[in-house]
């Protein structure tokens, strides 16, 4: 396997203000070939939580790797946080990353159609935000055509934070928006869902003490509304940021606290692509 960081502000030519991030880390692997057989892989953008605050380690490496062992060419976004800039920042960076996938697919050797992105807890609202604003105006306007490459194929949203309601995570739309309450009233995505967003998977679990499990539900329920296909996973134990839900990324205390089987959300998130036909696949002749 393969490793590199793009800057993506280097790759668009676009200036980048001290205290940004926009890097994507790239976990490539090599071509595979067997049976006189050439296959492409599909494509997995990780967008790790952390608040709009700093993005979480623990969301980010071991989701990648594993994602990768699945047979997904897998990408990390470190993005800007909120205190250093508000909102639309973070989703532009999310945008970069997505065209750049695309626009690199040959060199990864993945398929256009099958670039599919990972969020956790404020890292899920962006990449609910990729799957319900791929078509906003400043995307046009800051990508022209290249923001036809955005709209992810699907998207796995992990105890995401959806709504600024009464049932918001408070401090993500604190970090994201500032004061600015027209754009916490935007950016509430149950609010956003329509007829073209991503296919959904979602996670959560009944306890999480900090992103309520409404925050879930109101997106599937928009998704159900809007005919969006989605699949949803409620686990009645565990608290927030399991992430992997295994010893990597959680004490045995946690654990103990957490539901049995919460730890095979990922692998249902896998079926659940390759129901989509989202998977390893022998290339066109």
């Amino acid at each position: 396997m393969n490793t590199k960081v793009i800057n993506l502000y280097d790759y668009f030519g676009m200036e980048k203000k001290q205290g940004y991030k926009g890097e994507l880390k790239c976990l490539i692997k090599d071509e595979p070939k067997t049976y006189n057989q050439n296959y492409v892989y599909p494509a997995m953008l990780v967008i790790s939580g952390g608040g709009y605050a700093y993005c979480s380690p623990r969301e980010a490496d071991p989701i990648a790797i594993r994602y990768s062992v699945f047979g997904f060419q897998t990408f990390i976004l470190d993005y800007t946080p909120g205190l250093v800039q508000n909102y639309p920042t973070q989703f532009l960076e999310a945008c970069m990353a997505m065209i750049y996938i695309r626009e690199n697919a040959q060199e990864y050797n993945i398929a256009k159609d099958m670039v599919s992105a990972v969020g956790f807890s404020a890292g899920g609202h962006l990449c609910g935000c990729l799957a319900t604003l791929f078509d906003d105006p400043i995307a046009a306007k800051i990508f022209g055509k290249r923001a036809e490459l955005i709209r992810p194929d699907a998207v796995v949203l992990s105890y995401p934070v959806i709504t600024s309601g009464e049932k918001a995570h408070t401090g993500s739309f604190d970090n994201l928006c500032g004061k600015d309450r027209n754009l916490r009233k935007y950016l509430s995505l149950e609010n956003r869902v329509t007829r073209n967003s991503s296919p959904a998977f979602l996670w959560h679990t009944y306890e999480d003490g900090a992103v309520p499990v409404y925050n879930s539900l109101a997106y599937a329920l928009a998704c159900e509304n809007n005919k969006v296909p989605f699949a949803l996973h409620i686990y009645e134990k565990g608290g927030h940021g399991l992430a992997t839900a295994e010893l990597d990324t959680n004490s045995q205390a946690a654990l103990d606290k957490t539901s049995t089987g919460a730890n095979k959300w990922l692998k249902l998130s896998v079926k659940w692509l390759k129901d989509r036909n989202i998977k390893l696949r022998a290339k066109s002749k």
